[in-house]
């Protein structure tokens, strides 16, 4: 390694940006595709007959297979939300890198288990594998925020949302392929299930191999393996300034901020993603879809279209347009969408007259479908798990990212309990609803959340100073940036 021209935190030197910083966050965001996997997969397989006859559900009653579809899906959850809580003394105490291999062996060991027949035991496994996502959930995106160069931390944290789109992506796609390719049994629905060991075991191998945070080792008073560690992430030697400048820590009055970073996740669940994303086949028989095959080939190209809109967000949008923005306009367009798909099933009442092939305003629900997809994607998908990893100072990260990861498999809960329940009891009363929810969303993002694309971690606080609103935050603490660089500037001439 050459001798860095840098001259501390105002010139970022190119070495920073290198391919051993990118692969500590590609291994670590693997929890992701955990995440998505199962959102995506679990709602499809529990709707093949195969795995109905296996489990003893195709004779229940709508009702009573509705609340065991419910439980299925939402002990998931549950798990998540105390495995998001757990992962904070498990991050406080073992750190980044030990609480990921462990919550990958968990999740591996839950994976194993609900691939067996009984309800029982699938209610097990389905609870440890959310025990082990939801310590995942908390600490993968904290690591990667803490890890991450400013100019490049939105990227970073956002290949954790674009691996959740993957592994959504595969879970779609898995049970259309096994419904084409193989006959009703028990290999079936298996496979679907099986599968979710790949990206558990990619993890728990790479997890080794990681550095563990700098900024963590730090708060353990544990200096010089810090500064090694960040020297490495970096690729530079030590002494450079860029190094030497990287880390200084702060505190304040937090609350406020906590309470904002958590409510996103219940406006991102008011957009109706998880109802989506857990009930598929309901929202698009809904909308006048009929077929199994038909509803998996749609579900499907609803998985690809979020993956490309999480492409377009990961590489040019969360660190160029910011996270403002993004949120404000994501609200707009998918409440116009989702309030067009109410209005069409109020008037059509497709679900009243099917039809064996949709007709132009059933066709123009499902575009407006997709185009909701399109607005959703790359924007309330991963960005609010990028406010919460960076909105708060190294002493409370682990904690405050506890909070926020149980507060999304919570809101998720609520979303995957009681959402059959919902549209039996609602209707196309249910789009109106999260159109709703998503216009309200706009105003508390622009009264509430100010902008924090590439602001050093060490000068977040800033945006959140008493009496600076939040729509102005940005630019004054980019102006007084710029002043104390020109100062600095004249000192050492």
């Amino acid at each position: 390694m050459g001798k860095s021209h840098s001259d501390g935190i105002r010139n970022p030197p190119p070495e920073i940006y290198n391919w051993r910083v990118y692969l500590a966050a590609i291994i670590s965001t693997f929890a992701a595709v955990m995440i998505g996997y199962d959102s995506a997969f679990i709602g499809t397989s529990i709707s093949l007959s195969s795995f109905k006859d296996e489990f003893g559900l195709s004779s229940k009653p709508i009702a009573e297979l509705n609340f065991l579809s419910a439980n299925i899906v939402s002990v998931y959850q549950a798990g998540s939300f105390f495995g998001a809580i757990i992962g904070y003394p498990i991050g406080f105490y073992w750190g980044r890198k030990q609480g990921l291999m462990a919550s990958s062996l968990v999740f591996c060991l839950g994976a194993i288990l609900h691939s067996k027949t009984g309800l029982g035991i699938l209610y097990a496994g389905r609870i440890i594998v959310g025990l082990g996502i939801g310590v995942a959930s908390n600490l993968a995106p904290i690591y990667v925020a803490e890890i991450a160069p400013p100019a490049i931390r939105g990227r970073l944290v956002g290949i954790y949302e674009f691996f959740w789109q993957v592994g959504g992506v595969v879970g779609f796609w898995i049970n259309y392929g096994v419904t084409r390719n193989l006959k009703p049994g028990h290999s079936q629905w298996l496979i679907a299930f099986a599968v979710q060991l790949i990206p558990g075991g990619i993890l728990l191998l790479g997890s080794p191999f990681l550095v563990e945070s700098p900024r963590w080792l730090v708060s353990r008073d544990r200096h010089p393996e810090a500064y090694a560690n960040l020297c490495y992430l970096r690729h530079l030697p030590g002494g450079d300034p860029y190094v030497d400048e990287e880390s200084v820590f702060r505190s304040r009055s937090l609350m406020k901020r906590l309470l904002v970073g958590c409510s996103l996740f219940a406006w991102q669940n008011g957009t109706g993603i998880n109802a989506i994303n857990y009930y598929s086949p309901t929202v698009f028989k809904s909308i006048g879809l009929t077929g199994s095959t038909t509803g998996l080939l749609t579900t499907g190209i609803f998985g690809l279209i979020k993956m490309a809109g999480a492409i377009v967000w990961l590489l040019y949008l969360v660190d160029t347009w910011g996270r403002r923005s993004l949120l404000i306009g994501g609200s707009i367009g998918g409440a116009i969408s989702m309030f067009y798909i109410g209005a069409y099933i109020a008037l059509a009442k497709p679900a009243e007259h099917p039809k064996a092939k949709l007709d132009s305003g059933g066709i123009s629900a499902i575009v407006f479908f997709y185009l909701w997809t399109v607005f959703y994607s790359p924007t309330w998908n991963g960005t609010p798990w990028v406010v919460g990893a960076e909105m708060f100072p190294q002493h409370v990260r682990t904690f405050t990212q506890a909070c926020i990861a149980a507060s999304n498999w919570l809101f998720g809960f609520l979303i995957a309990r009681f959402t059959p329940q919902m549209f039996a009891a609602m209707g196309y009363g249910v789009y109106l609803f999260f159109a709703t929810l998503m216009v309200l969303s706009t105003f508390y993002v622009f009264l509430l959340l100010p902008e924090t694309k590439q602001v050093p971690l060490e000068r977040i606080d800033e945006l959140f100073a008493p009496g600076l609103k939040p729509w102005r935050a940005y630019d004054f603490v980019n102006f007084r940036s710029a002043e104390n660089e020109k100062q600095s500037e004249e000192v050492e001439k």
